[in-house]
């Protein structure tokens, strides 16, 4: 099966084309122009070059979150135009577990703590271990806070192998509370668009309609649009 897979969840953007768990090629893209500039001509190129058209493409898979907000509505969207406009099945999968196939690098029995910056002292993470080679998830997606997640893990044996784009703040955390990790390499932190497809080879394919995005919380502005609401019917409860 021939997979489209787009990354656009944090600073970096990725496409890649695969051939089952093969990967035939990967163009990452980290200038700092907008996801929406750079997703379909890097697709575009990346097709031209290995011989391939769209109408080639058996599966669209794009990471649905969590991240960014604005560069997991562009990724989705991305897809979703393009598997209705080609008429092919489409998939969503998390960006915390794509992630975590750059871990399989560390070998049978490795813990790995996978880390997205969600500002507020808090990251978007999951945790994996890898058995038999593949990934094994012992926690679902969350927001959860700097100081409780290096909590949870001091009462585990084994350092964790920090992945993701939030690995260095969250190392910087664990450091400062005594705690033991490992920082993955730089090239193994950065989320890609092959961890995707291999991610999308572990779900049931959809349809463009199927592929929404994942946010976990509220946005900023949401977030202050509800507490303006809150203080306002405050004010009104206490006026005479």
């Amino acid at each position: 099966m021939l997979t489209l897979a787009f990354e656009s969840s944090a600073k970096a953007a990725s496409v890649a084309l695969c051939d089952g768990g093969t990967l035939l090629a990967q163009a990452t893209q980290t200038c700092g122009l907008t996801h929406s500039v750079t997703l379909l001509p890097m697709a575009r190129d990346l097709l031209k070059n290995s011989g391939h058209t769209l109408e080639d493409v058996d599966l669209f898979a794009v990471a649905h979150g969590p991240g960014s907000f604005t560069g997991i509505r562009i990724g989705v969207s991305t897809v979703k135009g393009l598997a209705w406009g080609c008429d092919k099945p489409a998939v969503g999968v998390s960006t915390l577990e794509a992630m975590a196939y750059n871990g399989l690098a560390f070998g049978e029995g490795a813990l790995l703590c996978c880390v997205m910056d969600a500002r507020r002292q808090q990251v978007y993470n999951a945790l994996f271990t890898i058995e038999s080679g593949t990934l094994k998830r012992l926690c679902p997606d969350r927001a959860i806070a700097l100081e409780e997640l290096a909590a949870e893990l001091k009462t585990v044996e084994q350092p964790p192998h920090l992945i993701g784009d939030g690995a260095a703040l969250t190392m910087e955390h664990f450091i400062a509370a005594g705690l033991t990790a490992v920082l993955a390499p730089e090239p193994l932190r950065t989320q890609s668009a092959y961890g995707v497809a291999l991610a999308a080879m572990e779900q049931t394919p959809g349809t463009a309609d199927d592929v929404l995005p994942v946010y976990l919380r509220l946005s900023q502005a949401e977030r202050e649009r509800q507490e303006r609401m809150s203080n306002s019917n405050k004010e009104e409860e206490t006026m005479p």
